[in-house]
């Protein structure tokens, strides 16, 4: 009997990883977006928006995330004039794997070879959402020349670390990202492929996503990058400050941030450090819907001011 329940169980296995690989070679995309640039040894996908002559912004994914999450926003700051550049960081979406551990400062380093390999040599206005965050930060303080302002959404800071609540979260992230990239190694997720958009974008770019959601090799290099939050936090910090005089918008998704929290203050301080700081909470949105088409006027809203006073300064 014994041996029957383990071989129907070992059928039901593989008719469930099979049934999701045919859904994934049916409905993953056949060409991508962008193009891919060479970094020297590996290459990184990059994909941009909007008139060359716009101003730049250029957009940091959080965890897990990769460009097709700001497909949406891309398409909106094309649209206000912008020219909106997103990428896959290593090993994630589409782009070759690069050495472990994925930290803050492997990150930052690959972002400024990419910019010099693609032949960006203006400022640009740096947009991080959640975790990227934290890189936008590193990379900021590491390369001023870069930078030409800052937008935070629902963003990591550093500092938030040291928050209890907040470390025992990460702890938890980092141990939870690591079964996840397990059982999606082994091809147990292909069968959830249509689930991998939570975001709410629209158009060809939602395979895009799927496909992401269901791949081991995503799951593992965007786990390694979890594992390695408190240390790239501590990099960041260690790095120093933003410049005050940089503009600096932060936008939270849901209720307002509270002032009289720990956790509200660590996500309104970037914008309270800056003489041309600013906030707005969107109230309808979730962590990762703020990114959608239904409830992005408001980081396209910021990213102007920021362009604004960035303009202003020069």
């Amino acid at each position: 009997m014994l041996k029957l329940i383990v071989l129907g169980l070992g059928v039901i296995l593989v008719a469930w990883i099979g049934i999701g690989l045919a859904i994934e070679a049916a409905f993953a995309p056949k060409s991508l977006r962008g193009e891919m640039v060479s970094i020297g040894e590996r290459r990184l996908r990059l994909v941009c928006e909007g008139p060359e002559s716009g101003p730049l912004v250029w957009l940091e994914a959080g965890a897990f995330g990769f460009s097709a999450d700001f497909a949406d926003l891309q398409a909106s700051l094309a649209k206000a004039g912008f020219r909106a550049c997103a990428y896959d960081r290593a090993g994630l979406g589409f782009s070759d794997p690069g050495p472990w551990p994925r930290d803050s400062a492997a990150i930052v380093t690959d972002l400024e070879r990419l910019m010099t390999e693609a032949g960006v040599t203006r400022p640009a206005i740096l947009v991080g959402h959640s975790m990227g965050g934290q890189h936008v930060r590193l990379f900021a303080v590491r390369h001023p020349a870069r930078v030409a302002g800052i937008v935070l959404l629902d963003a990591a800071t550093p500092e938030a670390v040291e928050i209890p609540l907040v470390r025992r979260f990460v702890d938890t992230f980092g141990h939870l990202s690591q079964g996840v990239a397990a059982l999606t190694s082994a091809g147990l997720a292909k069968p959830l492929f249509f689930l991998g958009d939570r975001i709410g974008l629209s158009g060809p770019v939602v395979r895009e996503k799927q496909a992401a959601f269901v791949s081991g090799r995503h799951a593992r290099n965007a786990a390694n990058e979890a594992a390695q939050w408190l240390e790239s936090a501590a990099m960041a910090r260690a790095a120093g400050q933003l410049d005050p005089a940089w503009p600096v918008a932060v936008v939270t998704a849901g209720a307002a941030a509270d002032r009289n929290g720990e956790w509200g203050r660590a996500r309104l301080a970037p914008a309270e450090e800056s003489a041309h700081g600013s906030y707005a909470a969107v109230a309808a949105a979730g962590h990762a819907t703020l990114l959608s088409h239904a409830h992005n006027a408001e980081i396209v809203a910021a990213v102007e001011r920021v362009a604004r006073a960035s303009a202003a300064r020069e």
